[in-house]
């Protein structure tokens, strides 16, 4: 089971988080938490999953799939990929989405991974691994899924030994099923009226970056077909359909908006150098980075006289005064931000978050609560976990607040933590719905316990 477990997009060192906040607020804007999924770092942003989402969803809805926005996770990795999971849950790396030179590219790529969900290849993979002698081979194989730029390892024939033909076996069985998501991708691009010079465009760029890093495309023991051989493949079956220029103008904005985030300020500021409104949301984000909050203020107020109901803008808005330790005019834009996208549960998030850090009266701190639970209930994120312990403590509410800092410890990973919080939660008096809560948490927690020492 995949958590949400992630680091916002955000800069604050610890050395300025503790200097304005203290040291429990410093997960306030930096978390470096690891998923717990195959070691992944994953980032969450409203704004670039909202954008994800509008991708994906039209694909799956023709695949015949469920849709559930919780689902879609950005990894954290400057690579050419994607790939999907058990419960058709889709990730895409952030090299995906700042090399990629059009959402078109973008789209086709999700269309390749929906094909290996519609396909059933995740399950079949899993199967048909049962077949390999060696467990750590097999984890290693499923452990990337269905990467759409994966690469083979020659050397797993030396590992094997006796055993090469059955991986052999296995590789083709691959093989087959990633032609098989390539087909299917052309399919779905035709039926959501999408070009495939998307596709065929990213397939180049794969070969390119390839032929930089000197990697050698062979058949042998891939789990891809050779990346010219796609190439020819989708030269072989295109689709032309006009741009969707709503896609487009998005991704311009997110790739924008995560090339500042991720990259070195003064690249951003070379490469942003225009007065358009994606540049000048680039330079916001630049300046903040650079801790230079007039000029990052400026940025984002002439962006707000232009967009004043863009609720992100008012989140990065939010984000620059809660690190100037400006807290009021923090929680002032994070209020607006959630009332322009209240279904967001980030911007409940953020929201409550100011709330706790402005020396809340009770009343505000159950509201900050109110939000929380909101926010736990779409997503379940560690972070939202552990501002609600912090909510609990300040209503007196030890049971609550024990009973949330077990679900936080559980979800990045500390069960003896969580297992002494649970317990202490039940020391306390609690109304029959908080037992409900911490005795199910107990017995996840048993059960979790009792598989890692099976293990």
């Amino acid at each position: 089971m995949v958590e949400k477990t992630y680091k916002r997009l955000s800069f604050l060192n610890k050395k300025l988080a503790n200097r304005l906040f203290g040291g429990f607020a410093l997960l306030a804007a930096f978390l470096p938490l690891s998923a717990k999924c195959e070691n992944l770092r994953l980032i969450s942003d409203e704004e670039t999953e909202q954008y994800l989402a509008n991708i994906i969803k039209p694909l799956y809805e023709k695949a015949g799939l469920s849709f559930y926005r919780n689902n879609i996770f950005i990894v954290d990795d400057v690579s050419l990929n994607a790939f999907v999971s058990d419960g058709n849950k889709m990730f895409v790396h952030t090299g995906t989405l700042v090399k990629a030179n059009s959402s078109n590219e973008v789209s086709g790529v999700l269309a390749h991974e929906t094909g290996h969900i519609m396909g059933g290849h995740i399950i079949r993979q899993k199967l048909k691994s049962k077949d390999l002698s060696y467990v750590t081979l097999a984890s290693a194989i499923l452990a990337g899924a269905s990467a759409v730029a994966g690469q083979g390892d020659a050397a797993m024939a030396v590992l094997l030994g006796g055993q090469a033909s059955t991986l052999n076996h296995f590789v083709r069985y691959r093989t087959e099923e990633e032609r098989s998501a390539d087909e299917a991708a052309v399919k779905l691009l035709g039926a959501t009226q999408q070009s495939t010079n998307g596709i065929l465009s990213f397939m180049k760029k794969i070969k390119h970056e390839n032929a930089l890093s000197g990697r050698e495309e062979t058949p042998y023991f891939r789990t891809h077909p050779i990346t010219a051989e796609r190439i020819t493949f989708f030269e072989n079956n295109e689709n032309i359909y006009s741009t969707n220029a709503d896609n487009e103008r998005q991704f311009a904005r997110v790739k924008a908006k995560l090339k500042a985030f991720l990259q070195k300020p003064e690249q951003t500021l070379r490469e942003y150098s225009a007065d358009t409104n994606n540049a000048q949301y680039a330079q916001a984000i630049a300046y903040m980075k650079k801790l230079d909050f007039n000029k990052a203020i400026q940025k984002i107020n002439v962006l707000l006289e232009k967009e004043p109901n863009n609720p992100f803008f008012y989140e990065l808005k939010g984000q620059i005064m809660l690190e100037l330790g400006r807290i009021k005019q923090a929680k002032t834009c994070f209020a607006t931000a959630h009332n322009l996208l209240p279904y967001s549960h980030l911007m409940k998030i953020n929201y409550a978050q100011a709330i706790l850090e402005d020396n809340p009266s009770q009343q505000d701190a159950k509201k900050a609560i109110a939000l929380l639970k909101q926010a736990v209930n779409k997503s379940g994120n560690a972070y939202s976990w552990m501002l609600l312990a912090q909510g609990y403590g300040l209503i007196d509410d030890m049971a609550g607040a024990n009973y949330a800092s077990a679900e936080y410890s559980l979800k990045i990973g500390n069960l003896e933590a969580a297992e002494k919080q649970i317990k202490a939660a039940e020391k306390y008096e609690a109304p029959q719905s908080m037992k409900i809560k911490i005795s199910d948490l107990k017995q996840r927690i048993k059960s979790l316990k009792n598989k890692k020492q099976v293990i």
